[in-house]
């Protein structure tokens, strides 16, 4: 019987233990399960925190930025602060918000832009109307009073017309003005009629068909084209300084008009900036172009575009800047013969200067050439030092529609002839008298950047 108690008590303090050793593991178990779910719940805490904070980034920062870089392209949109503590599912969806931010902000900003233009589109073509009745109004009134306050007047309307209308083209209204077909050389003269610095602007003619012209439905872009690019030349230069333009023909290129000037340049990303404007690759929209809005070079951009030019900016050596505007050879054509150009047309230099009247013969000998009358305004032929003659004939005097005339001149002849408008609307209809001669062409400055529009 005692082993029977034995083996009961063995067997009794066995499952005694087992009881116990299984208390302990299982106590040991929910201590690790306690552990685990305290660090899942931190970790949770976390993980919230940051999601918590990527959110408030994104609405204060992230969007902000992204809607700011629209405008500013070199604005740095932040990304994700804490990428390690949000899981790519959160991180996906925040990148998504700030992407869909972009496009809502984007087509808002493009709806809010067609609605402007569409306002100063019609806006912009009343405006148009009423200047062009001004101006009309100011031709009449040049036939019938000599006041030089008139010319004043017309040419500070030419001045609003020019904006007008590049305000138009810039929000994709047609120019407002119907053509024919224009000798290139008085579509140049035109453009600079319509500038505010236009006694600046020095045309130099090396087209070797003096009678190029250009097509009807392309004249009045390019004029404005190339007086947007003199007026951004001039404004951007010293007062003193001359803008040069150049006129060129390159075979079965087309034509160049070259404009440099002697300005303040650009650095790197505004030249940058200016070739995408002038190239209108891309939509610009009327609240990229500052404020004020600088508008001359989106305006070319839109030009080349609807009609096919082409027109590039580089530094130029005279140390400002130099802009080519290009005209394809399809958009060129040559005049007839009978084609009377204007007398303040520049002649090519390349020409052979052919005397209009006949020459003289003189005797043989040394000859002073008479000096201008003093006081007269008027600019004398050549001034030549006192010197024997070696030729038996003295040269002809160049033909009186290549002698250059000054804008103060222009206005001083203005003044002093009464008759001086009437004459130089009908100067290419009879031959000027001598002493008349440059009052005629005078007055036909005034008057060629009416008659270019």
């Amino acid at each position: 019987m005692a082993w029977i108690v034995a083996v009961i008590a063995v067997i009794a303090a066995v499952a005694a233990t087992a009881r116990s050793y299984r208390a302990a593991r299982s106590e040991q178990l929910a201590v690790a399960h306690a552990e685990l779910a305290e660090r899942q719940a931190k970790a949770a805490e976390v993980r919230t925190a940051a999601l918590v904070d990527e959110i408030r980034q994104l609405a204060r920062k992230r969007i902000p930025a992204a809607a700011l870089a629209l405008s500013h392209p070199s604005a740095q949109v932040p990304g994700l602060r804490e990428a390690a503590e949000v899981d790519g599912g959160a991180a996906r969806l925040l990148t998504e918000a700030v992407q869909a931010a972009r496009t809502a902000v984007m087509e808002e900003r493009q709806r809010v832009d067609a609605a402007a233009r569409a306002a100063m589109r019609g806006t912009s073509a009343k405006i148009q109307s009423l200047l062009n009745q001004s101006q009309q109004l100011l031709h009449e009134l040049q036939h019938e009073y000599d006041d030089p306050r008139i010319l004043q007047l017309d040419f500070r309307n030419e001045l609003a017309l020019r904006r007008t209308q590049a305000t138009a083209v810039l929000c994709d209204a047609w120019p407002g003005l119907a053509r024919q077909r224009s000798p290139l050389v008085e579509i140049v003269l035109g453009a600079q009629s319509r500038v505010a610095g236009y006694e600046r602007i020095k045309v130099a003619n090396h087209l070797r068909d003096e009678r190029l012209a250009l097509a009807a439905r392309a004249a009045e872009p390019l004029a404005i084209a190339l007086a947007e690019l003199l007026a951004n030349a001039t404004a951007y230069s010293h007062p003193d300084t001359d803008v040069q333009v150049t006129v060129q023909q390159s075979g079965g290129r087309g034509a160049f008009l070259v404009v440099d000037d002697a300005g303040i340049g650009m650095d790197e990303d505004a030249l940058d900036r200016a070739r995408a404007l002038l190239a209108g690759s891309s939509e610009v929209l009327l609240t990229e172009l500052g404020d004020p809005p600088q508008t001359g070079f989106a305006v070319v951009g839109r030009l080349v575009v609807q009609y096919g030019f082409d027109c590039h900016i580089e530094e130029s050596p005279f140390g400002g800047m130099r802009t080519i505007l290009r005209v394809p050879a399809h958009l060129l054509t040559v005049l007839e013969d009978d084609h009377t150009l204007s007398v303040l047309a520049p002649v090519p230099v390349s020409a052979a200067p052919v005397p209009e009247r006949p020459v003289i013969p003189v005797e043989p000998g040394p000859e002073k050439p008479k000096p201008a009358a003093a006081g007269s305004g008027l600019p004398s032929r050549r001034r030549r030092a006192p010197r024997p003659a070696p030729a038996a004939a003295a040269p002809a005097a160049p033909p009186a529609g290549q002698v250059s005339r000054t804008p103060e001149q222009a206005e001083s002849s203005w003044a002093a002839l009464q008759q001086g408008t009437l004459i130089g609307r009908s100067v290419a209809g009879r031959a000027p008298a001598p002493d008349a001669d440059a009052h005629d062409h005078l007055g036909d400055q005034d008057d060629q950047g009416d008659e270019e529009k």
